[in-house]
C-alpha cells in the first residue's frame, strides 16, 4: 500500500488559478505560491443569510485513537459528487501540528482522497494557525505588562484566566510559573499555563466571525480575568483587540486548495472538537455554499461532540440549515463499540431533523465478508448505507453514497436545533448530556450551580453550550465503550468564552494541552537534501 505522502508526491497539481477559475474566481484570489491561495472575504460578499448550495455534514461513530477517516470521506464525497455531474466543494479544518507530530499523523485526507499540496497543508500552510498563536500570545503579553505597569483596571494576578498557547503537544507546559526574579524586572510572578492553539478562544473567534469588524468586536469581548475590585476585565479594557485583529487580517480569509482529483477544497480554521467547537470557519462554509451546488464539511470526532456543536453553535452563527449528515463507520470502531453505538450516533443526527446516511469506510486489511455483514446489519435498521473505498479508489469509491446524498438533500427535511437559547444553562447542559450522550443525569462540582445563576444574571445565560469531553466515549470516561446505560456526566468547571459567544462546560478530566505519545509521529518525519519530505501519513 502506498503511503499518503507517496501518492501525493506522485500527483501533478493544477495551478491554483485554474481551480479558482472553475468556481468563478480568478483575479480575486491571493496566491501563496503556485498551488495555494486565499479568497478575500469580499469575493463572497453578500447577505449573511445563505440560501444557495446544499450543505452536508460528515461526522462519525465513537472513534479509535487513530481516527475513522472523516476527512478522507469528506474529500472522497466531493470527488464522487463531481463524478456524477454535481458541482461540489469541500470545506474542512486546517491540521494542527500537535496531532501531526503526535499520534494521529496528518489531517489532509488519505490515499486518493486527500488535499494537495499535503506537506504544506500539514505543516505551516498559509500561516493561519501561527497568526492565531501570535494574536493570542500578544494578549497574554499585554496582560502581564498591564499588571507590571500597575495600569487600570487593576488586574488581580491570581485571577488571570487567559493562558498562553502553542501549536504543539507539550504536557510540560500545562502548569508553569512565570515572572520569577528577585526584583520584579521579569514581571509579576504568578501561575500560568499553555493550551494547544486549537483550544484558543482566538481560534474559535476566527471560525465564528463574519468579517473583520465582527472579528475585532469579538476579540474585544474576550474575558482575561478579574480586577481586585471584583469586576470582569476584557481584552478591550487593555485596548488589545485592534492589534490582535491586525495580526489576523489575512488569516480571516479562507484558503483554497485542490483535492487529488482537482476538486476545489476550502481549508480554514482548526478548533478541536473535544475542547472547542470543532468546525471550520463560517466564512469558508458560506463561501463554498455560494460557489457550488453542494458543500461538504466535517465536524471533529463523533456526533456527540463536533456534530452537536456544529448543529447548535456553528449553524446558529452562520445561519446554516444542513440537508443531510454522513456518519462514518469502520469495522475497527464497530468491533470496539458495537451496533448500539452506531445507532446512538444516527439518533443524534436525527434529533436535529435531518437524515443520516452511513459510510462504511473500508480499510485495506478489512475482511470483505465482515463489511458485507455489517452493511446488512445496518440495513436491517432501515438506515441508508454504503461501503465506501475513498482511500484506494478516490471519488469512484463512493458513487453509490453520492447518489444517496443527492436523494437525501432533495427531501428537504426541516433542520432544527436541540435546545432553545432561552433555556437556563443548567437545562441546556442536562439536555445535551441526556439526549445526546444518553446519560441519566448530570452532577455539578461544588459551586457551579451558583456560578451558572450568576452568569445568567450577568447576561450570559442565552449563549449556546460548548461541551468539553473525551472523544473516546459517549460518557466522560474514555475507557467506557459502546452505548453505556445508567451513567452520570460530571461537570467539573464552567468558563465563559464571551468573544467566541459560547459557554464551555468541562467534564471529567479533559485536557486542553495534549501530550506526545511514547513514540511520536515526529520520529518518522524527515527531509532530504533536495527538500523532499517523508514520514507524513
Amino acid at each position: 500500500m502506498k503511503s499518503d505522502i507517496a501518492i501525493a508526491q506522485a500527483c501533478t497539481l493544477r495551478p491554483i488559478g485554474q481551480i479558482a477559475e472553475a468556481i468563478g474566481l480568478q483575479k480575486e484570489i491571493i496566491q501563496y505560491g503556485p498551488y495555494m491561495a486565499k479568497i478575500p472575504l469580499s469575493a463572497a460578499a453578500g447577505s449573511k443569510q445563505v440560501t444557495g448550495g446544499k450543505l452536508i455534514l460528515v461526522t462519525a461513530m465513537t472513534p479509535t485513537p487513530f481516527g475513522e477517516g472523516k476527512t478522507t470521506n469528506t474529500i472522497g464525497i466531493v470527488q464522487a459528487l463531481s463524478k456524477i455531474g454535481k458541482q461540489a466543494i469541500a470545506a474542512i479544518r486546517e491540521p494542527s501540528l500537535g496531532p501531526c507530530m503526535g499520534v494521529k499523523g496528518g489531517a489532509a485526507g488519505g490515499g486518493y482522497s486527500q488535499v494537495l499540496p499535503m506537506e504544506e497543508i500539514n505543516l505551516h500552510f498559509t500561516g493561519d494557525i501561527h497568526a492565531v498563536s501570535i494574536a493570542h500570545n500578544l494578549l497574554s503579553a499585554m496582560i502581564d505588562n498591564h499588571i507590571h505597569q500597575h495600569a487600570e483596571p487593576h488586574l488581580n494576578p491570581a485571577k488571570v484566566s487567559w493562558p498562553r498557547v502553542m501549536d504543539m503537544n507539550d504536557r510540560s507546559l500545562r502548569n508553569i510559573a512565570i515572572g520569577l526574579s528577585d526584583h520584579g524586572e521579569n514581571g509579576q510572578a504568578r501561575r500560568d499555563g499553555f493550551e494547544i492553539t486549537a483550544a484558543s478562544e482566538v481560534m474559535a473567534i476566527l471560525c465564528l466571525a463574519h468579517d473583520l469588524e465582527d472579528l475585532k468586536h469579538r476579540l474585544g469581548n474576550i474575558i482575561v480575568g478579574t480586577a481586585f475590585d471584583g469586576t470582569t476585565v476584557y481584552a478591550s479594557d487593555l485596548h488589545a483587540q485592534g492589534a490582535m485583529a491586525a495580526l489576523l487580517k489575512q488569516a480571516i480569509n479562507p484558503n483554497l486548495v485542490q483535492s487529488i482529483e482537482g476538486v476545489p477544497v476550502l481549508i480554514h480554521g482548526g478548533p478541536f472538537a473535544n475542547i472547542a467547537h470543532g468546525c471550520n470557519s463560517i466564512t469558508a462554509t458560506r463561501t463554498a455554499m455560494r460557489l457550488a451546488d453542494y458543500t461538504v464539511t466535517e465536524a471533529g470526532f463523533a456526533s456527540e461532540l463536533g456534530a452537536e456543536k456544529f448543529f447548535n453553535i456553528t449553524c446558529r452563527v452562520g445561519e446554516f440549515a444542513p440537508r443531510a449528515a454522513v456518519l462514518v463507520v469502520t469495522l475497527r470502531a464497530y468491533k470496539i463499540h458495537g451496533m448500539d453505538n452506531i445507532l446512538k450516533h444516527v439518533e443524534n443526527i436525527r434529533l436535529h431533523g435531518i437524515p443520516a446516511i452511513i459510510s462504511i469506510n473500508r480499510f485495506l486489511d478489512d475482511d470483505e465478508q465482515e463489511l458485507i455483514a455489517l452493511k446488512a446489519e445496518i440495513e436491517g435498521h432501515e438506515i441508508p448505507v454504503s461501503i465506501t473505498d475513498f482511500r484506494e479508489a478516490g471519488g469512484n469509491g463512493g458513487i453509490e453514497l453520492a447518489h444517496l446524498l443527492v436523494d437525501a438533500c432533495e427531501a428537504k427535511q426541516p433542520f432544527c436545533h436541540l435546545y432553545e437559547l432561552e433555556m437556563p444553562l443548567k437545562e441546556k447542559i442536562q439536555t445535551i448530556c441526556t439526549k445526546i450522550y444518553g446519560a441519566d443525569g448530570v452532577s455539578f462540582a461544588k459551586g457551579l450551580i451558583t456560578r451558572m445563576r450568576r452568569l445568567e444574571q450577568e447576561g450570559y445565560g442565552t449563549l449556546p453550550v460548548c461541551m468539553a469531553k473525551t472523544q473516546m466515549s459517549l460518557t466522560d470516561n474514555p475507557k467506557t465503550t459502546g452505548r453505556p446505560k445508567g451513567f452520570t456526566i460530571s461537570v467539573t468547571r464552567i468558563e465563559v468564552k464571551a468573544g467566541a459567544g459560547f459557554i464551555v462546560v468541562y467534564t471529567g478530566e479533559v485536557m486542553t494541552m495534549p501530550g506526545l505519545p511514547k513514540v511520536p509521529s515526529a520520529c518518522s518525519i524527515d527531509i532530504t537534501a533536495e527538500g523532499t519530505i517523508s514520514g507524513l501519513f
